[in-house]
């Protein structure tokens, strides 16, 4: 994939179709490392299945014979001299506290750095194409931080479903003017 952003994308869908109530999208960005991580309280995945997944000819799709998203990641973090971790619980395993945490390293400065991309439409889209899951998104940097969490914006909005037209170019642009900020060098 050309952008992290993308991979945000594909790693957080997997969480949504694992049952997640609550996907938390977090990136830190510190000493020219960025550290990626989708952490999700979905049914969480047994051992075996965990060492699978990054192999690109591993899928739980029934409509393709591979899948390519972890195992992308995981190149992307190698080019970079970084590296990929995956940690999960099942809910057999442990009923209250089970999930995926999938954590991303990279550095910065190294010359095949996947770019991060437009990760505020990845964002948009998935609480768009999903509007009863929650997500948290958080991007830190030299104290500065973006960020929008859906269980907030559900009590604010009481009925007004998070994927209506005029919610989404909101978080959109809530999104965009924290980045403005995020982005100017002080």
């Amino acid at each position: 994939m050309k952008e992290l952003s993308l991979n945000i994308l594909d790693i957080a869908e997997n969480s949504v179709k694992a049952g997640a109530g609550l996907t938390q999208i977090l990136i830190d960005e510190k000493d020219q490392v960025l550290t990626l991580s989708i952490i999700d309280d979905g049914c969480g995945m047994e051992p075996e299945v965990v060492r699978s997944v990054v192999d690109p000819f591993y899928t739980t799709r029934t409509t393709r014979k591979v899948g390519m998203g972890v195992p992308l990641l995981k190149l992307a973090c190698e080019q970079a001299d970084g590296k990929l971790t995956i940690e999960s619980v099942t809910a057999k395993q442990d009923p209250e506290h089970h999930g995926t945490k999938v954590e991303a390293t990279f550095h910065t400065d190294h010359i095949d750095f996947t770019p991060l991309g437009d990760v505020v439409s990845s964002i948009t889209t998935l609480i768009q194409g999903h509007p009863d899951t929650d997500f948290l998104f958080r991007h830190t940097k030299d104290g500065k931080e973006v960020s929008v969490d859906t269980r907030q914006l559900r009590q604010i909005l009481e009925d007004v479903p998070l994927s209506s037209w005029d919610v989404i170019q909101w978080i959109d642009s809530f999104l965009r003017e924290q980045y403005d900020d995020f982005n100017t060098v002080t």
